[in-house]
């Protein structure tokens, strides 16, 4: 199973190779953040932080990777995923360089208080970007709950569609942070958890869609697997997005924290699910095909 799965993964990749290079290109820079936040610190005065710059470079080269796997599934014409690959490649590529760049020199890219004019205007430009990556993402994911033609794939599309309304709440909380010029609200609240875990869904979701397409169980196990697991996670994002407006930390011993990491559970439970039940199919059809003949 493990070896037909990273079969289809490489030949996924391999169809939006420009997307992929700018997924490695992320991970290379998030690597020398890492190297350099080891030997130096994080801190460059008077407002740079390569921790910022680590996790940005990471969490985007995640991100475009994921879009380079859904593209090939969208429905989108030949002409239209061209046009939002180079898109996303425009955007990303700007983005590394500000983010990267700007916080190396020690100026925060986004919201500087004591940059210069030009630096304004590269966070503005910034600003421009996110929106332009936000439209983009929005593109394809409509292409998904456009869809007709659901009987190649029918599992694997309900769970992308879950995965690209969490990813609405995680937009959400950027425009917030950009609104307020901060990721900070209240005494405690951190709108880069709410952000991060919304994206995170383009990958938790549709992983949970292919395991049940995999499974090869009824259509009914199937879809009651995918909604429980999805719903559970979108749940646990609504009520850490509470928490956060509310200005509290997530990380605390309180009700919403605490019913937040429930409904992860139950994510994690259908997923759990979805595996055995791809594992027991997956060996049913070794047996059958190769063994005890």
């Amino acid at each position: 199973m493990m070896k037909a799965a990273s079969k289809s993964l490489i030949l996924l990749f391999a169809k939006e190779k420009l997307l992929v290079i700018m997924g490695m290109m992320g991970f290379v820079l998030a690597a020398i953040c890492a190297v350099y936040v080891a030997l130096f610190g994080g801190i460059i005065l008077p407002e740079g932080n390569v921790e910022s710059a680590f996790s940005f470079n990471a969490a985007i080269a995640i991100f475009i990777l994921s879009i380079a796997v859904l593209l090939q599934v969208s429905g989108l014409s030949p002409r239209g995923r061209k046009r939002i690959r180079w898109g996303f490649v425009f955007t990303v590529l700007i983005g590394y360089g500000i983010e990267t760049i700007q916080h190396f020199r020690g100026i925060n890219p986004r919201y500087t208080q004591v940059g210069t004019t030009t630096d304004v205007l590269f966070g503005t430009f910034f600003g421009i970007m996110s929106l332009v990556l936000i439209t983009l993402t929005i593109i394809v994911a409509i292409s998904f709950f456009r869809r007709r033609d659901e009987e190649q794939y029918p599992f694997l599309t309900l769970s992308i569609r879950y995965a690209f309304l969490s990813t609405m709440v995680s937009f959400a909380a950027g425009i917030c942070m950009s609104v307020l010029q901060s990721r900070y609200t209240g005494a405690a609240g951190n709108f880069i958890v709410l952000h991060g875990l919304g994206f995170h869904a383009l990958q938790t979701l549709p992983i949970l869609g292919w395991l049940t397409e995999k499974a090869k169980i009824d259509s009914k196990r199937a879809r009651v697997l995918i909604h429980v697991g999805s719903v559970s996670w979108m749940i646990s994002i609504l009520l850490i997005g509470i928490q956060t407006f509310l200005g509290r930390t997530i990380f605390e011993m309180s009700v919403l924290p605490i019913l937040a990491v429930i409904a992860l559970l139950g994510w994690l439970a259908a997923l759990i699910v979805s595996f055995l039940d791809a594992l027991k199919d997956n060996q049913a059809l070794w047996i059958n095909g190769k063994g005890y003949q």
